[in-house]
């Protein structure tokens, strides 16, 4: 073998080696995520949000949990009923919880039931506890609620359940900014 080739051979060598060992490996992925929070933690986000109990559940109802106390529940689509689908992420619905919370606590008003989706339980806790708002709230995990009323995924989805039954999603307006737009939207 010439000197040449031998050279050949240990660049070529080298460069394998170096490729190798630049390569991108997967990380092993870590036991706990950091983001996961001890069942304790969400006990006690549970206990500083102080949300109202959760309607009893009804037949028929979608299975969902109770932000509350996180009990599962069914969730019946028996009105009248406002239904507010929302997430953490979504700044026009932290805009919007706090007049749905004013409008529920008017004398007369439409049950108003907050669905906690595309979040995390803790963080939808935090989130109502930072806001003061102490609705009756449910976390739909699975989507089964949202995908029951065919709402979009634009949120916020605010729906009126009618006496009937029926379900028509409130779009005039598509954002609450006062109690009065509330009321009129479930007459």
């Amino acid at each position: 073998m010439s000197n040449r080739t031998r050279w050949l051979v240990l660049v070529l060598v080298v460069g394998v080696a170096g490729v190798v060992a630049l390569w991108p490996r997967d990380r092993a992925p870590d036991p706990q995520p950091t983001s996961a929070r001890p069942a304790q933690d969400v006990s006690a986000l549970r206990a500083q949000a102080q949300l109202r109990a959760c309607h009893p559940a009804g037949e028929g109802g979608v299975d969902v949990t109770c932000l509350g106390d996180g009990t599962r529940t069914a969730l019946a689509l028996k009105g009248p009923l406002l239904i507010n689908f929302w997430a953490t992420w979504c700044q026009p619905c932290q805009e919007e919880l706090p007049v749905l919370d004013t409008y529920a606590k008017q004398p007369g008003a439409v049950p108003v039931v907050p669905v906690l989706v595309e979040s995390r339980e803790a963080d939808g806790l935090e989130l109502l506890a930072r806001l003061g708002v102490r609705l009756p709230s449910v976390y739909d995990g699975s989507d089964e609620l949202r995908k029951r009323v065919k709402a979009p995924i634009t949120l916020p989805a605010t729906y009126y359940v009618a006496a009937d039954g029926s379900v028509r999603q409130v779009t005039d307006p598509p954002l609450f900014t006062a109690p009065e737009q509330v009321e009129k939207a479930v007459r």
